[in-house]
């Protein structure tokens, strides 16, 4: 299954959905940006009922913007060590998070995710990506670009299908 085909079974078959992609890391930590990278080849994108947010490090300080915006789904995106190739992708639910390694945020993810569960009644998945390098001070690799063009395409790709299938 895809990952377009996954996150489209997140999405469901709701009526109307709202949802709200976080893009966690650090621009200064190379392949730890991605998910970043993927908001930013979102924000180029036309879509309706989506909230893009580029978090960095504090994703936690964003709560107030998910609370006006009342989403249904929430998708995070972030470096993840998956134990895979670099530029892996893979969809973590909220309740697998506490088993991958993110490393670089004020507060842990599954604080985050439990917080955001019962404020706001959405459902949230973290989709991880796996680094080559986090390195300080280094830019993000080509594999790690790469895969950040293709998420941001899947996660189009899967809002857009969803859509049309609704009809």
């Amino acid at each position: 299954m895809s990952l377009s085909d996954e996150l489209r079974d997140f999405l469901g078959e709701g009526d109307e959905i709202r949802v709200a992609i976080l893009g966690i890391g650090s621009t200064i930590r190379g392949d730890d940006a991605v998910g970043m990278e993927v908001v930013k080849h979102l924000k180029e994108r036309e879509m309706d009922n989506v909230l893009l947010l580029e978090t960095h490090t504090v994703p936690e300080n964003f709560t107030g913007h998910l609370r006006e915006f009342s989403p249904t789904h929430i998708i995070m995106v972030d470096a993840a060590h998956l134990q895979e190739e670099p530029g892996a992708m893979k969809i973590v639910p909220a309740q697998m998070i506490g088993d991958v390694c993110i490393s670089t945020h004020k507060l842990p993810l599954t604080v985050l995710i439990t917080f955001i569960e019962k404020s706001f009644n959405a459902q949230s998945i973290l989709v991880g990506i796996q680094p080559l390098s986090i390195t300080f001070g280094t830019e993000m690799t080509p594999e790690v670009d790469k895969a950040a063009k293709e998420v941001s395409e899947q996660i189009y790709e899967a809002l857009r299908r969803r859509k049309m299938k609704r009809g």
